[in-house]
């Protein structure tokens, strides 16, 4: 399984990350823990100056945007 993390405050950016990000899951079938961080010190302490962020098994994959769901599908395809 594996895991994805939405960091971010709740902005409109943040909360369309995190759809793209079902939305990618859900097409792709495979099983993952999906993880909104929302914790400022969290984020600060992963050193991301700018949300959201999406990391991919702790891994930083995008920092300051939003992916599409294609971009997001490309970055899970290992995992399928």
């Amino acid at each position: 399984m594996v895991k994805i993390e939405v960091l971010g405050t709740g902005c409109a950016k943040c909360k369309s990350l995190t759809k793209n990000v079902e939305k990618a899951v859900q097409e792709l079938g495979i099983k993952a823990e999906i993880v909104k961080v929302d914790s400022i010190q969290e984020i600060m302490d992963r050193g991301v100056m700018m949300v959201p962020a999406l990391y991919i098994d702790c891994e930083s994959k995008a920092v300051g945007r939003a992916p599409s769901v294609a971009e997001i599908k490309k970055l899970l395809e290992p995992y399928r």
